[in-house]
């Protein structure tokens, strides 16, 4: 079935423009809901400060937002049949606007934590809602242009997250992250209930609700992302903690697994995976999500631990590939509705894997124009994956699986950030430690170089510390540490680029979409 197929009732003719103003709303309000992931990652340090948390309450600021997130986006397909649309997009940004506001007003890190958490589970369903919207109104002859619209939202706004973060906590103060959604927000409610009325709501569905499914899936996606986020800083299973949920996410995953797939109203609808095309793609949108969140996490951590560049400069840095993705989402549109997808995502997983590898020579002063170029080529190859990526898993479905389909396809686009996340920190800690112990050896003060940068070092430290010799030996010790962290850094720079390129023959295994 093609792509006009899956337009549903309207496969020629272009939406009315309420329809058309309706869809703006959504894109914006599924912007404010990507953006809200990443936006606190630069203010973490102000926020504990301002509401006098521990380092190891703060974390789940972000954590509890993702995992309340990941369990809202595969339920989306069916709050669309049971409510329609129109109100399950509008709840779904209302409950976002009030958690936001709520997020403000917190008077302690607790608050904020489950308020974040409300924040996530709203919002999440305002992601796929849009992307199911886009296939359910628009013709095939402009899906490219309107996916280039989502494609920009979907890598633009984790990249410019931690940018705009640091931006408004240094202007104003970190309650304006959240403030700062209630306007758009009210807005964004008032359109979608406006202009988005494009179905009808099936109550009786709700009647039929698989509560054993509902609760299996919020165990097991909710462990999983918990397991994910946590274990690399808990060191994975020598925590009982992480032990004991992931035992727990084991088998909540059996049972929800075997339960939906012979239940007759199950809460999602794996069967779509039947589809060569949308399994194919799915998988396709996992890989890009490691790149998407893993390489807006790790640039800030080499910038961050490096460099010591603040949260503004690093914004800076990042803006590039922003920049380019928004200038080349356009053209990868277009080129969508004239090339064979499965050509645009060829050398778009060529162009990402290639990027990243060209930073895997990184040293202690490696800087913005060292990250320029790379970031230029990937930004052109990760929108050249997402654009045709979500138009070939979607676009062979019929019209009443766009819904249910477009949940699990983010699911796995969140699902491999999380997991490239965990394996990132994960592969930066074991890599540190074999660089560190090959590095270390050469430390020996009998060599005449060592002892050549001992003396200048004391020298300069002399009078200003009780033992300038040990301070000395301080001092190039961590300037060890910092070589064994920029190595890790290209192990993992070498070692992603090398996933993309090893993923390019996937493309093969596509069906093509007919006209």
């Amino acid at each position: 079935m093609s792509d006009a197929a899956a337009a549903g009732a309207r496969p020629d003719d272009m939406p009315p423009w309420p329809q058309r103003i309706g869809f703006i709303a959504a894109v914006f309000g599924m912007f404010m809901a990507i953006l809200d992931i990443q936006i606190v990652a630069s203010s973490l340090n102000e926020i504990q400060s301002g509401l006098s948390a521990s380092e190891d309450q703060i974390s789940w600021v972000q954590t509890s937002y993702l995992i309340a997130e990941i369990v809202m986006i595969p339920l989306s397909g069916l709050l669309m049949r049971i409510l329609s649309t129109r109100v399950a997009f509008t709840l779904s940004c209302a409950g976002f606007t009030l958690a936001s506001l709520g997020c403000a007003l917190a008077g302690s890190i607790e608050q904020l934590i489950v308020l974040r958490a409300i924040q996530g589970f709203a919002g999440g369903a305002m992601i796929p809602i849009t992307q199911a919207v886009s296939f359910s109104i628009f013709p095939r002859r402009v899906m490219g242009s309107v996916q280039a619209v989502i494609g920009m939202v979907v890598t633009m706004a984790p990249s410019v997250g931690p940018t705009v973060g640091g931006f408004v906590t240094e202007s104003l103060s970190w309650h304006w992250l959240f403030l700062a959604n209630v306007i758009p927000g009210v807005l964004v409610c008032w359109a979608a209930w406006t202009f988005l009325d494009i179905d009808k709501a099936d109550h009786g569905l709700a009647k039929r609700l698989d509560l054993i499914g509902l609760g299996l899936i919020a165990v097991f996606l909710g462990s999983l992302e918990f397991v994910l986020e946590e274990g690399p800083g808990d060191d994975w299973f020598a925590s009982d903690l992480i032990l004991i949920t992931t035992l727990v996410c084991v088998l909540a995953g059996i049972w929800f697994f075997a339960r939906t797939l012979r239940h007759d109203h199950p809460i999602v609808d794996l069967h779509a995976f039947a589809n060569r095309n949308f399994a194919i793609g799915a998988g396709m949108g996992f890989i890009i999500g490691i790149a998407l969140y893993g390489l807006v996490y790790l640039m800030p951590l080499f910038f961050g631990y490096v460099r010591g560049y603040s949260s503004l400069q690093i914004g800076q840095v990042m803006f590039v590939t922003g920049l380019t993705m928004f200038c080349c989402a356009p053209l990868v549109g277009q080129l969508s509705n004239r090339l064979d997808l499965r050509v645009l995502l060829f050398f778009g997983l060529l162009l990402v894997g290639i990027g990243t590898m060209m930073n895997a020579n990184l040293t202690v002063e490696s800087g913005f124009w060292q990250f320029c170029l790379p970031q230029i080529v990937r930004g052109m190859g990760l929108i050249m994956c997402i654009i045709p990526a979500s138009r070939i898993a979607l676009g062979t479905l019929p019209a009443n699986e766009v819904g249910n389909a477009s949940g699990l396809f983010n699911v796995m686009r969140n699902l491999g950030g999380a997991m490239g996340l965990a394996l990132l920190d994960t592969v930066r800690d074991v890599r540190e430690d074999f660089h560190w112990n090959q590095l270390i050896p050469a430390i020996d003060a009998g060599r005449e170089v060592v002892g050549t940068e001992i003396a200048k070092y004391e020298a300069m430290l002399a009078g200003s510390v009780p033992d300038a010799h040990q301070a000395a030996i301080g001092m190039l010790v961590q300037r060890v540490m910092q070589q064994a962290q920029v190595l890790a850094f290209n192990d993992i720079f070498l070692w992603m680029g090398m996933i993309y390129l090893v993923s390019v023959p996937l493309v093969f295994l596509l069906r093509r979409l007919s006209a």
